[in-house]
């Protein structure tokens, strides 16, 4: 993916707030969000702009000129404070849109996976699949069976540690603000993941589904650089809103997680909110992580 044409992947505005949650969606790291609140305001309102320019124009042919003409800025620049800004490149966010939209042409209609693809702004029916199952953890085929096989196996509270027996531990909380309380209601569901990179990409690490906001404990993990992010769902949902969810509730930890030889006992909090309505959502479904069946159609492909 060049400057000049779009592709794939992710999300996020101006405001600290906003920042922190979307690192979950996408993975944007304190730091960047912190960067992002001192930053000049003027270029956080242009990048606000350029980002719900994108989510505009999802499903049309958009490159980094279009955009740039859009908000005043230079495609140079406009690229370089995009990405201070929300962590990831302009290209990256739009794919991530993309697949959003995909996602929703998957469950709430019956087009073929190749008409999905090209109205969802991809161009290639291939890349588009392996590009779908690497982000959301399922084929767009899997994707569209979720609602059946999640009804026949709803998810429940669960723990799936690492790949190595006796290996690193990370204790931490997840903590609601007002707003992802308010949002969720009674007895939400709080997926916690740790990913090798900042977005949440297919399959974590290591993971638990809670029952609420509270503590968590992720076991066995391998040595390596691991990005704690945690999201948000609202219990009372249908299983095509869980996969769907019409507000993004995430939060991600302010530093990554090194597991070592010598370093093995971690902690770290995450603190979730609400997201603006252009942020970048959320694409791994979620609530396959915690559906034994899903998770065995996995296993054997």
């Amino acid at each position: 993916m060049t400057h000049q044409d779009f592709g794939p992947c992710q999300t996020r505005g101006g405001m600290v707030r906003a920042a922190v949650a979307e690192a979950a969606a996408g993975a944007v790291p304190a730091a960047v969000a912190e960067a992002a609140a001192g930053a000049a305001p003027e270029a956080g309102a242009v990048v606000a702009e350029a980002a719900s320019f994108l989510v505009a124009n999802v499903g049309m042919p958009v490159h980094l000129s279009d955009v740039a003409d859009h908000v005043g800025y230079s495609p140079f620049y406009l690229a370089h404070c995009f990405t201070h800004h929300l962590g990831m490149p302009p290209g990256r966010f739009l794919a991530s849109h993309r697949f959003q939209r995909a996602k929703e042409l998957l469950l709430r209609g019956d087009e073929r996976v190749v008409d999905v693809c090209f109205a969802a702004g991809f161009s290639s029916l291939g890349t588009f699949t392996t590009a779908f199952n690497k982000f959301v953890g399922s084929t767009p085929t899997e994707f569209r069976r979720l609602p059946h096989t999640l009804a026949a196996s709803p998810p429940q509270p669960v723990l799936v540690p690492g790949p190595r027996p006796g290996g690193g531990v990370l204790n931490g909380t997840v903590r609601l603000s007002p707003a992802a309380a308010q949002a969720l209601g009674n007895a939400p569901s709080i997926y916690v993941g740790l990913f090798p990179q900042r977005a949440a990409r297919g399959l974590p690490v290591s993971g638990a589904l809670l029952a609420g906001p509270g503590a968590f404990r992720l076991a066995d993990l391998a040595p390596g650089t691991y990005f704690l992010l945690a999201s948000g769902l609202a219990s009372r949902a249908d299983f095509h809103e869980q996969l769907l969810p019409s507000l993004s509730v995430v939060g991600a930890a302010a530093q990554p997680v090194v597991v070592s030889a010598t370093a093995t006992l971690h902690r770290r909090d995450v603190y979730v909110d609400t997201t603006p309505d252009w942020a970048a959502p959320v694409l791994v479904a979620l609530p396959m992580l915690a559906c034994p069946t899903a998770q065995d159609w996995r296993s054997r492909r």
